[in-house]
C-alpha cells in the first residue's frame, strides 16, 4: 500500500480577494536566463569555459538582456569565465550580467573583484527564509535570518558606492514557497529599505519556488499578495524563479505573471536542479502561439537545440513542447485526417491567422518543417496515408481510394512498426503503378469518328498489349477513349467490368508535367471493386494505364 499518510498538505494562503484569475498575459516579461549558473550546476558534466562562452553568445543572440553568469566567488572556473567575458569585451552594452553570492563578506568582496570592468551588473544575494531551513539547517530565529539579508544588502550597498559601473541589487528569500508570507514580506521590505531603493534605482525582489510545493494557483495567490503589500512597490521589480518539482513550473510562471510578476528567471528547456527550472522557451512559445510577441529571437529552434545539446550534453525529449522531434507529428488516423484537411483549407482560403487542427502553431514559424508532421504506423488511418501521398509525392488520391490503400499500409505497419514516406510510396508503386502483369498496356491509337459514321460512338481505339508476355491487339469503339478501352477489354478478356469513377490531375508543373489518372473499377461478375492508377505525360495514356492497373488488381487476365 502506498504510504501516502507520511505526507501532509503544505499550508496555503487564504486569499479570496485574488484578482489574477480575471487577467490575461498581454506582453513578455523581462527574461533572465540562469542557464550558466542554476542550469550549469545541475549538469552531470558542467560546461567548460569555452562552452560557457558559446552558450552566453547564443543567449545574447536570442535577445536576453539579463543573463546570470555564475557564482564567481565559489568556483574558479566561473571566475575565469566572467573575466574572459570582460577582457574579450563579449558583454554588449545593453546586456546586464548577473552574479550570485551568499550574504557573506568574503564572497561579496570576491564577486566585486570579478565584476571589475562591467558597465552594469545585477548583484544577486540570497538567504533561505523557510520555516524548515530556519529550524533544521540554520538553527536561527526570524530576526537572525532577517538580519542576514539586511547585512548582505548593506555590504553590497557600501561597495557599490565606489564601483565604477552600475549595480542593481537583486534579493531572493530562498525557499520562499516554504516561508510564511507575512515573514517573507517583512524580510523583503527590510532589504528594500536598507538599499534605499527608489523608482529610479529599484531593487529586484525575486520570489523563487525553490521547491515547488503546491498547485500553481496557490503560488499565484502568494505572489499577488506580496505584490499588493510591499511597502515601497514602485521601487521594486517583482521577479519569480519557479522550479518544476511538481511538473507545473510553466503553469506557475504564467499564473505568477497574471499576479504581477514583471520578470522571470529560468533556463532553456527547463534544465536545472531535480526536475528543473521553468522552461523559458516553453513560456515564450506559449505567448507566441497566442499572438503575443515574446521579445526573444526564437524563430530557429533547431539551431538553439544544437548548441544546447552539445554544451549541456543533455538530449531534448522527443515530446518536449515545441522542440521535441515528435511534437509536430501525428500517428492517430483521425489526427492525420484533420491535419490534412486543415492544411488544404489554409492553402485554399489564405487566412491571416494560422488554424490547423492539432497544430497550435505553424512549425515553419520556428524553423521546423512540414515533412515530419505525419508519420504512419499501425494506428494511422486513411487520412494520414493520403496526406503523405499528397504532401510528399503529389498524388491526390480520390477519397474512395483512401481506405483501400490505407489497408495496404496498415498491413505493412503491423509487421514492421512505423512506415516511412518512402516505404508508403514504394507500396503505392508496387500495388498500383507497377501493376503491369499479367496484362501490360503497350500503346494506343485513337481515331475520332465524329461525323464519319452513323454509329452512336464517336471514338475508335486500337490497343496493343501483352497477356502473359504474348503480344495482342484489339480494336473497339465507344464514347471517348476510356469507354472504348473498357468495351474492348470486356470482349478480349471475356469479363464484365464497369468504370465507376474517374479522376485525374497534374503531378508537377512545366512543359514536362506528368499526369496521374485514377480509375475506380467494378468486376460485375464477382461484385468486387478496386482502383487502378496510371501516370504519363499524356493524360489518355495515363487513363489507359489506370484501367490496366485495375484489371490486374482484380485478377481479370481473361481467357
Amino acid at each position: 500500500m502506498l504510504n501516502y499518510k507520511r505526507y501532509k498538505k503544505n499550508p496555503i494562503l487564504h486569499y479570496p480577494e485574488r484578482e489574477w484569475v480575471n487577467k490575461e498575459i498581454e506582453h513578455a516579461p523581462v527574461w533572465c536566463s540562469v542557464d550558466l549558473r542554476d542550469g550549469n550546476q545541475a549538469l552531470i558534466d558542467p560546461m567548460v569555459v569555452s562552452e560557457k562562452i558559446e552558450f552566453f553568445q547564443m543567449l545574447v543572440n536570442m535577445g536576453f538582456k539579463e543573463i546570470e553568469i555564475g557564482f564567481p566567488a565559489a568556483s574558479q572556473i566561473e571566475y575565469d569565465f566572467l573575466r574572459q567575458l570582460v577582457e574579450r569585451k563579449l558583454i554588449p552594452d545593453d546586456v546586464r550580467v548577473q552574479v550570485l553570492s551568499q550574504c557573506r563578506e568574503e564572497l561579496i568582496d570576491k564577486s566585486f573583484e570579478a565584476i571589475q570592468g562591467i558597465k552594469q551588473t545585477v548583484f544577486h544575494i540570497y538567504n533561505s527564509t523557510s520555516t524548515l531551513q530556519r529550524d533544521v539547517v540554520f538553527h536561527k530565529d526570524k530576526d537572525a535570518i532577517k538580519q542576514i539579508a539586511i547585512d548582505g544588502t548593506r555590504m553590497v550597498r557600501e561597495r557599490a558606492k565606489d564601483f565604477p559601473g552600475k549595480i542593481i541589487l537583486e534579493y531572493s528569500p530562498e525557499s520562499f514557497t516554504g516561508t510564511e508570507p507575512e515573514y517573507a514580506l517583512e524580510v523583503c521590505n527590510a532589504v528594500v529599505k536598507e538599499w534605499g531603493a527608489t523608482k529610479e534605482n529599484p531593487v529586484i525582489i525575486n520570489l523563487p519556488a525553490t521547491v515547488e510545493m503546491t498547485t500553481p494557483n496557490a503560488y499565484a495567490d502568494v505572489i499577488e499578495w506580496m505584490n499588493k503589500h510591499f511597502d515601497n512597490r514602485e521601487s521594486i521589480i517583482l521577479s519569480v524563479h519557479p522550479h518544476n518539482d511538481r511538473g507545473t513550473g510553466v503553469a506557475a510562471t504564467e499564473l505568477a505573471m497574471l499576479a504581477g510578476a514583471e520578470r522571470v528567471e529560468g533556463t532553456l528547456f527547463g534544465n536545472g536542479e531535480r526536475t528543473g527550472n521553468v522552461d523559458l522557451l516553453n513560456v515564450a512559445y506559449n505567448m507566441f502561439s497566442q499572438g503575443i510577441n515574446p521579445e526573444l529571437e526564437i524563430e530557429h529552434i533547431n539551431d538553439i537545440i544544437e548548441v544546447y545539446e552539445r554544451c549541456c550534453k543533455i538530449p531534448i525529449h522527443p515530446r518536449h513542447p515545441y522542440a521535441g522531434k515528435l511534437v509536430f507529428t501525428a500517428f492517430s488516423g483521425s489526427h492525420q485526417d484533420a491535419i490534412n484537411k486543415g492544411v488544404h483549407a489554409m492553402n485554399e482560403r489564405h487566412p491571416d491567422t494560422w488554424e490547423v487542427p492539432y497544430l497550435p502553431i505553424d512549425p515553419a514559424d520556428i524553423g521546423r518543417e512540414y515533412e515530419p508532421i505525419v508519420r504512419i504506423n499501425s494506428q494511422s488511418g486513411k487520412g494520414g496515408v493520403a496526406f503523405v501521398m499528397d504532401t510528399y509525392f503529389g498524388f491526390k488520391l480520390p477519397k474512395g481510394m483512401h481506405k483501400e490503400f490505407a489497408d495496404v499500409i496498415q498491413a505493412l505497419s503491423e509487421k514492421q512498426g512505423e512506415v516511412s514516406p518512402e516505404q508508403v510510396m514504394q507500396k503505392f508503386r508496387e500495388k498500383y503503378l507497377d501493376m503491369k502483369e499479367p496484362i501490360h498496356f503497350r500503346r494506343i491509337r485513337i481515331d475520332d469518328l465524329s461525323g464519319e459514321t452513323e454509329s452512336e460512338f464517336d471514338t475508335k481505339v486500337t490497343v496493343v498489349y501483352t497477356n502473359h508476355g504474348n503480344e495482342k491487339r484489339f480494336e473497339a469503339v465507344g464514347n471517348g477513349p476510356i469507354d472504348a478501352v473498357q468495351r474492348g477489354l470486356q470482349e478480349e478478356l471475356d469479363v464484365r467490368i464497369k468504370v465507376l469513377d474517374y479522376e485525374e490531375h497534374a503531378l508537377q508543373g512545366g512543359s514536362n508535367a506528368q499526369a496521374a489518372a485514377y480509375i475506380h473499377m467494378l468486376d460485375a461478375n464477382e461484385g468486387r471493386v478496386t482502383y487502378g492508377v496510371g501516370v504519363s505525360s499524356n493524360i489518355t495514356r495515363a487513363s489507359v494505364r489506370a484501367i490496366f492497373s485495375a484489371i490486374n488488381r482484380l485478377g481479370l487476365s481473361g481467357k
